[in-house]
């Protein structure tokens, strides 16, 4: 399955995206409130700064205690991001993730951003996948 086929599959809500300089606090309530695991850091919606998860988050806490909910997210997003393209392969998306231990990544048509995949949204995909594979078996071994 294409990464492009992921991308139709998912509600058409975008991309959430942060602005450089927003807090990790507000994006900590965005994450919240939307019930997702990360944000894009962009200033134009289209252009990656970084991205920034709730483990980001956590780890920071951990680290620093609350005074970091009011740096900005800048300071501990991650910069040096992994990307995928629409024509590729959701396994080979799924290996880029798991070799990275990264659950997001940013689907990419040129320098702009044109969506954003979870691993959750790869497994899924790659579930849909198997099962029609297993139908197309049985169909087989029993003569439909």
């Amino acid at each position: 399955m294409l990464v492009s086929q992921i991308l139709k599959s998912k509600s058409d809500d975008g991309v959430v995206t942060v602005v450089p300089g927003t807090t990790v606090a507000q994006t900590a309530e965005i994450l919240s409130t939307r019930r997702i695991g990360a944000v894009i850091v962009s200033s134009d919606g289209k252009r990656v700064a970084g991205i920034v998860s709730e483990r980001d988050i956590v780890r920071e806490i951990g680290r620093r205690g609350m005074a970091c909910m009011a740096d900005a997210v800048d300071s501990i997003m991650t910069a040096n991001i992994v990307t995928c393209r629409r024509d590729e392969q959701a396994n080979d998306v799924l290996q880029k993730m798991t070799d990275g231990r990264f659950r997001h990544m940013p689907v990419m048509e040129g320098a702009e951003m044109v969506g954003l995949i979870s691993i959750g949204d790869v497994v899924k995909a790659r579930l849909t996948e198997l099962a029609m594979e297993k139908d197309a078996l049985e169909g087989m071994i029993k003569g439909f």
